[in-house]
């Protein structure tokens, strides 16, 4: 993990947790204040004085501490509370929790209906008979509006939640689509990539071939025709991998998904034998060091990279130390731990010729491609010469990709 993945991680970490604590603190405030509300509005009006109403009052208020696992039930108990001991706090706040947690229409009816009649039959109801005077209708307006603000409240306050729900749904849809659109117009780019790789190198490839064949048949000396020969198979397996990394490309599929099978370290032994050089090969699984293929199998994508960075030596060898020596060693280094990993060291000796004035095709990658696919694989890649004279390159590769 890099120093900037690792910041992140703890900043997101430390986030989660103020978060957390502040979501705590919001769940203790909304169970605490209606509480105290309630048992405020209790004793002010009821004053300190033992009796039925201040004990109903009190027992109302503290019933807000399940109002939200039984709201209707708490609603009942507040409504009792303002009916017997005149509170007026506990109950609208049974109410609106009850309007903005259930859905029924008819329930937050009744329970605004029950808060106003609380309201305005006064207890004990005695000879309570309605008035029609301007005070009456006062006290029925007043309750009226006491029973409906809290039930409309809490439904206005259930269908903002319910909109920021949907809100957030539509903003992930559209993150959805946004995400499947950039894949779109990827898949789109690497398809024109893969076409335009297979235009140009493609068909260069195949004259290649079918030129060294044309001299492998009129070749009169037999050095000649194997030369020929060996050109054309390069060029065949040059193609071979061309169209399964082209067709790798345009289907997106991981590299070792195709029809031709990736390199491997168990093709060491033929592209040692084909490079023309005097190699020594010496694999893990090996007993006598003597180049036979290796017995262990590794991750497929480190596999890949091993046979590339031998493959790259031995291209290099041959075009700046002509008639060298080499020596490929691949070992395992802290086999069963975390930090396995397989290690790739390819030594030449000083050449014994000086390099033909020969053009080579240029890959634009060599020892930095080589670098740059170590670090991928959480390894690394170091070049360098030997104080003989000669080269070395050494890779890393973690084998926990």
């Amino acid at each position: 993990m890099n120093p900037a993945t690792r910041t992140t991680t703890r900043f997101t970490a430390a986030y989660r947790q103020v978060a957390g604590a502040a979501a705590a603190h919001r769940h203790v405030l909304g169970l605490v204040l209606p509480v105290a509300l309630g048992l405020l509005d209790a004793f002010l009006v009821n004053g300190m004085r033992p009796g039925s109403e201040l004990g109903v009052s009190v027992t109302a208020a503290l019933a807000l501490l399940l109002r939200r696992r039984l709201p209707v039930a708490v609603l009942a108990v507040t409504l009792l509370g303002m009916y017997i001991g005149y509170i007026w706090f506990a109950p609208m706040i049974a109410l609106y929790t009850v309007t903005s947690r259930r859905s029924s229409n008819a329930l937050a009816v009744a329970g605004a209906v029950a808060l106003a009649l609380a309201h305005y039959i006064p207890y004990p109801p005695g000879g309570f008979v309605p008035a029609a005077d301007r005070q009456g209708l006062l006290d029925m307006l007043d309750s009226c509006v006491q029973g409906a603000a809290p039930a409309v409240f809490g439904r206005w306050t259930r269908t903002r939640r319910q909109l920021g729900e949907r809100v957030q749904e539509l903003t992930a849809t559209r993150h959805r689509e946004a995400e499947l659109l950039a894949e779109r117009t990827v898949a789109t780019e690497r398809e024109q990539l893969a076409r335009e790789i297979h235009d140009v190198v493609a068909h260069q490839v195949s004259l290649i071939s079918v030129q060294a064949g044309a001299l492998q048949m009129t070749c009169c000396q037999d050095s000649s025709r194997d030369l020929a020969r060996t050109v054309r198979e390069l060029a065949v397996r040059t193609l071979t991998e061309l169209r399964h990394m082209v067709g790798t490309l345009r289907a997106g599929r991981s590299a070792g998904s195709g029809h031709a099978a990736p390199p491997r370290l168990a093709d060491l032994p033929a592209l040692t034998e084909e490079s023309g050089l005097e190699v020594t090969l010496d694999l893990p699984g090996s007993q006598d060091g003597g180049g036979s293929a290796p017995r262990t199998v590794f991750p497929e994508a480190v596999e890949r990279a091993a046979y590339r960075t031998v493959q790259e030596a031995l291209t290099n060898v041959r075009k700046h130390a002509p008639g060298a020596q080499v020596r490929v060693t691949v070992r395992v280094c802290d086999s069963g731990t975390a930090d396995a990993r397989l290690t790739v060291a390819v030594r030449n000796s000083p050449p014994t010729a000086l390099p033909r004035p020969q053009t080579y095709p240029e890959g634009g990658h060599g020892l930095l491609g080589l670098r740059e696919r170590a670090l991928l694989l959480g390894g690394a890649c170091h070049a360098g010469p030997t104080a003989d004279g000669g080269f070395l390159l050494t890779a890393a590769f973690a084998l926990g990709v």
